[in-house]
């Protein structure tokens, strides 16, 4: 090591349990998931275009913080599980409009109970000043970054 360089405290960066908490969640989240068939990004997807009423690909994955390759991907699962329809648009033949079936929404339904289950083991651990705390603090790091990724 060298004496100009500091150790770097892996385990105590804030990076690191940022990493390690946000992981933690999308496991268990995917875990409960599983067995309705979705993913985090499909479970995304779909409420998006349902609750949201996003119908343009390139708008759900601008809401979602992915990139279009991603989203289409997503919309292909979701469409040959019936849970949402794709058509061309009315105006512009070249554009696609996404509307959830009834299947998707009662999944979605099911989804959503998951997602809130999940929050909840999270938000128990705290207060509700130290989680809107928190929020705020997560919010403030997020300022002026790109927030579109890949896999989410």
């Amino acid at each position: 090591m060298s004496a100009v360089t500091e150790p770097y405290d892996l385990l105590e960066s804030l990076g690191f349990k940022i990493t390690m908490l946000s992981r933690i969640n999308e496991r268990r989240f995917e875990k409960l998931l599983a067995p309705l068939g979705l993913s985090r990004v499909t479970w995304c997807v779909l409420l998006a275009v349902h609750q949201e009423r996003l119908v343009n690909p390139s708008d759900i994955a601008s809401f979602i913080g992915i990139d279009r390759t991603a989203t289409s991907r997503a919309l292909k699962r979701l469409e040959s599980k019936r849970l949402i329809r794709r058509i061309n648009g009315r105006t512009d033949k070249r554009t696609t409009e996404v509307t959830a079936t009834a299947a998707g929404v009662a999944l979605l339904d099911t989804a959503t109970e998951a997602a809130r289950s999940n929050a909840r083991l999270f938000n128990d651990k705290l207060t509700r000043d130290d989680r809107d705390r928190l929020v705020g603090l997560v919010d403030c790091l997020l300022q002026g970054e790109i927030r579109e990724i890949a896999g989410l």
